[in-house]
């Protein structure tokens, strides 16, 4: 008895390692080269399992999509909220927040948020509300503390500007409108951000804003 149950752990913890190697690939791959190209026996060959494998953990390629995609949102909004805990003044929270998320979404080469749209529009409605959440309750929270560190303008309205962002922010990652052979990611985010700042920081909020554009150039 005591042999089966050691056995029987073991197989759950070894089960529980294969379906986040699982999701990690899968995951990093859909980042690469996108939802629709990349197939099962694609993530098979890549961590040297049998598709096998993957659909005893996984009843299709949709239900591995979902999961990539909740799990990619679980860990953003985990380490957003920790950088959102430092209580760094509000221009710099929004810059290492920036950051944070770039160092994790591998620039985006594959537009996933459009493919997820197309091919999978049930996962992307769900993935939009909560992430229209997720950044209208960090946006507002980052107002009111540029608002009480005068950084921000006393007459702006948070309401307006948490979700004007939020818009925004999905706007830009439209390629039919932004293509990335025009703009990189990476400094498409970073004129976004200072957009966005320039219209509603104080003098003082500006020389910060300044300060830290400044370093990330030199």
């Amino acid at each position: 008895m005591e042999t089966y149950l050691v056995s029987k752990v073991s197989w759950c913890i070894f089960a529980a390692i294969m379906k986040e190697k699982i999701r990690e690939t899968a995951s990093q791959l859909f980042l690469e080269r996108g939802f629709k190209s990349i197939t099962m026996d694609d993530i098979a060959n890549e961590i040297g399992i049998s598709k096998k494998t993957i659909y005893s953990e996984y009843n299709n390629k949709t239900s591995l999509v979902e999961d990539c995609v909740m799990n990619k949102f679980c860990d953003l909004s985990d380490g957003i909220d920790l950088i959102i805990a430092m209580e760094k003044n509000a221009i710099e929270e929004l810059y290492e927040i920036k950051k944070y998320v770039m160092s994790h979404l591998n620039e985006e080469k594959s537009s996933p948020q459009y493919q997820l749209m197309k091919y999978y529009p049930k996962i992307y409605k769900s993935v939009k509300s909560m992430h229209f959440e997720k950044m209208h309750k960090c946006v507002l929270l980052n107002v009111d503390r540029g608002l009480q560190q005068e950084l921000f303008r006393a007459n702006i309205d948070p309401e307006f500007i948490a979700r004007i962002y939020f818009s925004g922010m999905n706007s830009i990652k439209d390629q039919t409108i932004f293509p990335i052979t025009i703009f990189p990611i990476s400094k498409l985010m970073d004129s976004f951000l200072e957009y966005h700042l320039r219209g509603i920081v104080t003098p003082k909020g500006k020389n910060i804003l300044n300060n830290i554009i400044n370093s990330n150039q030199e």
